[in-house]
């Protein structure tokens, strides 16, 4: 377990006792040396949680205080890490600021004791081959999913022909380097995948769809073995 998890877990650990609790109980509650618990106990008092005793008597917390309802451990910080910077190499800008600003709200909440584990972020993604471009609005497409608004594409397929569809969007897939729309067609009457870099145009409809059990993302997943 990193410290920084255990700290965490320290101060779990004494909000959840009534009374003082010895340096040996926590020692054999995390499996580490009472040296160990006097150390982490006086770098939360340094951090500013409340926490109240001494060695050889036991240590109690301020039940009043709490950590912020968003709190994470030092991997799920690297998995939010990672995600962000695949957001920025295979979206758009907008995405990409939007997931910033998620970040920065994140550690603005954090409490002390992780802070440091933000700077200590060792997990990356780089592009190993070139995103393929596309003309339409990422943006504009994932609203149109979120809104359930119907929207019209031109296309062109693999062969080179030019079509024009009316799609209910459903969802977007990332098939490194590819990005797939998936779609109810109204031409075909059928689920469809459309690459993104394929689309000529996007236009979004006025029209909302409405949601049938035949022709929704569960319906899509199940048809397509998606989980």
């Amino acid at each position: 377990m990193r410290r920084a998890d255990r700290l965490i877990k320290i101060v779990h650990f004494l909000r959840g006792r009534r009374r003082a609790v010895t340096a040996r109980q926590i020692a054999d509650e995390f499996e580490i040396c009472t040296r160990t618990v006097y150390r982490d106990i006086q770098d939360l008092i340094g951090s500013g949680a409340p926490i109240s005793g001494e060695a050889g008597v036991g240590y109690l917390i301020d039940k009043q205080y709490y950590l912020p309802p968003v709190t994470f451990d030092a991997d799920e910080l690297e998995a939010l890490g990672l995600g962000i910077s695949m957001v920025r190499h295979w979206t758009d800008q907008r995405l990409a600021d939007k997931a910033e600003s998620a970040f920065a709200k994140i550690q603005a909440v954090l409490p002390a004791i992780l802070q440091g584990e933000l700077e200590q972020i060792t997990t990356y993604s780089i592009p190993d081959q070139p995103a393929l471009p596309w003309t339409i609005s990422f943006s504009d497409l994932r609203e149109s999913i979120r809104a359930q608004r119907k929207i019209d594409i031109r296309y062109t397929d693999e062969a080179g022909h030019e079509t024009s569809r009316t799609l209910r969007p459903l969802a977007l897939i990332f098939c490194s380097p590819v990005w797939l729309l998936a779609a109810w067609c109204e031409q075909r009457g059928a689920f469809r995948n459309f690459r993104l870099d394929r689309m000529q145009s996007l236009t979004v409809s006025a029209t909302r769809f409405a949601h049938e059990s035949d022709k929704n993302l569960t319906a899509y997943k199940a048809q397509d073995g998606v989980c």
